[in-house]
């Protein structure tokens, strides 16, 4: 049976969900409010993916994956703010052409996720998107929570939808329950693949991870899918990303990334792993906040995307996830980093490159590259892996993600943007990378940030971005030149602040700061005239680019 996770009647739903796609009285007077020219921002990339040297038992399995994929596009619609091809339909019987006009052009037809035309920001949604009641604050959980503490197990596992329940209550449904109408078909799914595929490793995560969708219980799985060896599928389908969830980040969205590793491209990237635990030790803290604890395998894969589903597919497009989230995991296995090359190159080409020529001097913007993009990319990733994960607080062990709530994501983004560019640097002190580069990779760096920044400022990324761009204007590593109307670079005090950033968001991190980061967040995560001068400049240059993908291989 379909449950719609906001529960509101056909008079008051399509009016709350859209209340945040209405303009503002503002933006009605000033015009500008433009929902075809937000989806026109969006630039279509047909994807050829090659896989010419698949076996037919590979192409079996990969199109079985595609299929799969079908159903986290289902569960994610709900998850994101319930049954979007319900609520269209209450709409259209509502006869209210107007408001009918104004979901389609925001939402797009929604009858799948891959429907998903525009490009939309992250206040479309409540705070909690379809995780928990519609009406359910920040205060009022956290008190139910100290008020109920036997439940808080269940209300805060990544693997539930909580719910109302009678007058004050609350309740956890386990997703297996919540979404079973999608995960046993799903599952069927890659138990049919498993039976197909006679690689092993890929056979026995296939089957771990059906099991999962049935049971909650995605340690196994998740263990599995780091030992993947021998295949070029490399595949993550599974609830997996907090970034929906605004309200209390711990909520998991389904996803799924059907991917092609190249072989050649992976291990030529393969050999910074090696280099991790050296990485942990050179963290600008304090030797008592070093993180060892966790495993130090972290693959690699460089692979060419040949589909997406559900969390995957709209909004701004992923070039490259590091996985998985769980802390268990990483102590034991480390995180595998997959970069997605075709996607990201579609990126650089038409988005990083223009936009270094609007923001940067002619000679930085000319050393702008996409060797650079993908390093930091790479180096973003595995960045995810380092520093604080479990930590103690008041005596009590616990997690950074517990800690800072809605705020982990935009902190750990951005932590893993400065570490990542701190790392580089350090393979270039090291000699595995020519320091002679150094001007490339910070040209690259400043450039991406306003790529980032570009998404909005309060979705994590952009957030994460935004807190870097202020904190290190402040920091003088470049200020604006009024009479060129560019930023210039200065790579000495870049350098410098970078590792004074880093040292910040560590501690903040390290000490499970909530107000901190907070606060943090508030002082530096704004955009000045400059900035804001700089983005309304990019009007030509698309925002994101939506990959068109073969329905099948």
């Amino acid at each position: 049976m379909r449950r719609a996770l906001i529960a509101l009647s056909l008079a008051t739903a399509p009016v709350a969900l859209l209340a945040a796609c209405s303009p503002t009285a503002e933006q009605a007077e000033t015009g500008g409010y433009d929902m075809a020219a937000s989806r026109a921002s969006i630039a279509d990339v047909e994807m050829a993916p090659d896989t010419s040297y698949l076996t037919d038992e590979e192409r079996q399995v990969v199109n079985l994956l595609i299929e799969a994929s079908g159903y986290m596009d289902e569960i994610y619609l709900r998850q994101r703010g319930g049954d979007l091809p319900a609520l269209r339909e209450e709409i259209e019987a509502s006869g209210d052409a107007a408001m009918l006009e104004m979901f389609d052009l925001h939402y797009g037809p929604w009858d799948t996720v891959a429907d998903n035309r525009p490009f939309y920001g992250e206040n479309d949604w409540p705070e909690g998107a379809g995780f928990y009641p519609a009406d359910l604050t920040r205060e009022e959980f956290d008190a139910y929570l100290e008020a109920n503490p036997d439940q808080r197990e269940d209300l805060m596992s990544p693997y539930t939808v909580v719910k109302r329940d009678g007058e004050g209550g609350l309740v956890a449904v386990p997703y297996s329950e919540e979404y079973a109408e999608f995960l046993q078909p799903a599952a069927e799914l890659l138990r049919e693949a498993a039976s197909i595929t006679t690689n092993e490793s890929l056979k026995r995560f296939l089957n771990l991870r059906a099991d999962s969708f049935l049971s909650d219980d995605y340690f196994e799985s998740e263990m599995a899918w780091m030992d993947l060896t021998d295949t070029p599928i490399e595949i993550a389908i599974g609830p997996y990303e907090v970034y929906t969830d605004r309200l209390y980040g711990t909520k998991t969205a389904f996803e799924s990334f059907v991917t092609l590793k190249n072989p050649d491209e992976s291990a030529a990237l393969d050999r910074y792993v090696g280099y991790l635990r050296d990485m942990e030790g050179n963290l600008p803290v304090d030797p008592q906040y070093h993180n060892f604890a966790r495993g130090f395998e972290s693959p690699i894969a460089v692979a060419d995307q040949v589909h997406g589903g559900g969390d995957n597919v709209p909004g701004v497009q992923t070039i490259a996830f590091n996985l998985p989230n769980d802390e268990r995991v990483r102590e034991a296995k480390g995180a595998k980093k997959v970069i997605l090359s075709n996607v990201l190159g579609a990126k650089f080409d038409r988005i990083l490159d223009p936009i270094a020529d609007v923001v940067l001097a002619q000679e930085q913007a000319a050393l702008v590259s996409r060797r650079y993009m993908q390093l930091f990319t790479l180096f973003h990733e595995l960045s995810h892996s380092l520093g604080p994960g479990t930590i103690t607080v008041d005596g009590q062990q616990t997690t950074v993600n517990e800690q800072l709530r809605e705020q982990y994501s935009a902190l750990e983004e951005s932590k893993a943007d400065v570490m990542g560019i701190y790392n580089l640097l350090y393979m270039m002190e090291r000699g595995e990378l020519p320091a002679a580069e150094r001007s490339e990779l910070l040209a690259t760096y400043v450039a991406g940030l306003f790529r980032s920044m570009r998404f909005g400022i309060e979705e994590a990324h952009g957030k994460g971005a935004a807190a870097q761009y202020g904190y290190l204007l402040d920091y003088g590593a470049y200020r604006f030149d009024e009479d060129n109307d560019h930023y210039v670079i200065d790579e000495d005090k870049l350098v410098e602040g970078i590792t004074e950033l880093l040292r910040t968001e560590l501690m903040l991190q390290a000490t499970g700061d909530y107000e901190g980061t907070k606060a943090f967040f508030e002082q530096y995560a704004r955009l000045d005239e400059h900035a804001e001068a700089a983005i309304a400049g990019m009007d030509d240059i698309p925002v994101d680019i939506r990959p068109i993908y073969p329905d099948s291989v």
